[in-house]
């Protein structure tokens, strides 16, 4: 309709107002707003513009109705609008509602990684003895990884530690580095750091190239044992790592050390628990020994103690090395190493 003068106004209010009555949802109310107003062709906009062709004697009359039937058709649209949505809503409520006495439903819960969990309790065991935690870089120097380790270039022992290698450039001249084979160079830092007494454990992620199998991994993490002071001998190892074994593995078990050579340690040791699958009698998990080895160690070498400024005449020490996923294998009876980093949720979840 045209709307030329104030009886075409209240005529356009009624016809606007049945017509926002009607509107029973949002995609009406919508349809209503362009129809009155819209900019382009709203009927409440056109009545705007038509303003302009009245009279000069008719424009003040005409201009102030206009404009508040304007302003009055704006407000009833945002109240019908705000009306619908809470009318909506109160539907979702009514439908969706939730009986509040019912119990909930239940959801997964997480738990520590069966690797974190056995590293968890080796740290605890030897912080019963006193030892502190200690941790170092996973990018390391040559030098601490290897020369500081009584383990030269020339060395055959680096044969046995193959390495991811990461050339650097340094102004005093090229320094290799590499991700570190094992946390034993976190010795030479602990010592570098501190006088004697010296108790700590240093757990980390180590890297060595080689291929995985049931038993290898090219990343495994280790937990180092050092201890420094005076008197220290290989006593004192037996003793700490009887107490290990027995936290590990149950109260019952026994432990046996045997000779085996480590650069950095003199004398160096592996160490033995007895089966506590067969009890000694042999299985295939001790393949038919009754033993289990679980760890090198030793006495530090005096040529270790007296590269960092101790006195090896004042001062000794042992230190071991302690394999944490083989620790888990054995925990859980376990027999390949891959199935910690599947992260297959069948597995984990029976930790």
């Amino acid at each position: 309709m045209s709307v030329t003068n104030i009886d075409d106004l209240d005529a356009l209010r009624g016809q606007a107002r049945a017509s926002l009555d009607g509107a029973a949802d949002e995609a009406a109310i919508e349809e209503w707003r362009l129809t009155y107003l819209s900019r382009k062709r709203g009927r409440v906009t056109a009545a705007v513009d038509a303003l302009k062709s009245l009279p000069p004697t008719e424009r003040p009359a005409y201009g102030k109705r206009v404009h508040a039937l304007k302003g009055e058709l704006e407000a009833e649209f945002e109240a019908r609008r705000e009306a619908l949505a809470r009318h909506r809503l109160d539907e979702m409520v009514t439908s969706g509602r939730v009986d509040v006495t019912l119990p909930g439903r239940s959801k997964p819960v997480g738990r520590l990684h069966p690797v974190t969990q056995t590293l968890r309790d080796m740290i605890a065991a030897f912080a019963e003895l006193g030892f502190q935690v200690a941790e170092g870089p996973e990018i390391e120097w040559d030098y601490y990884n290897f020369e500081k380790l009584r383990i030269p270039r020339d060395h055959p022992a680096r044969d046995m530690q193959d390495t991811f290698w990461i050339d650097v450039t340094r102004p005093d001249g090229e320094r290799p580095m590499l991700l570190r084979t094992h946390t034993s160079p976190n010795q030479i830092r602990v010592m570098e750091r501190q006088q004697p007494p010296v108790r700590v454990v240093v757990p980390g992620r180590c890297y060595r190239a080689e291929a995985t199998d049931a038993t290898h991994e090219w990343m495994l993490q280790q937990v180092e044992v050092l201890a420094v002071d005076e008197g220290i001998s290989l006593a004192d190892l037996k003793g700490t790592l009887d107490h290990f074994a027995k936290r590990m593995f149950g109260p019952d078990r026994r432990v046996m050390l045997h000779h085996s050579y480590f650069p950095f340690v003199e004398p160096g040791v592996e160490m033995a628990v007895d089966c506590f699958l067969c009890g000694g009698a042999g299985c295939r998990t001790c393949k038919g020994t009754g033993w289990i080895e679980i760890m090198g160690a030793g006495m530090v070498h005096p040529e270790a103690l007296a590269g960092v400024g101790y006195d090896p005449e004042r001062y000794t020490g042992f230190a071991a090395g302690i394999g944490v996923e083989r620790i888990a294998l054995l925990r859980h009876g376990i027999d390949d190493i891959r199935e910690f980093y599947k992260n297959d949720p069948r597995f984990l979840d029976q930790f």
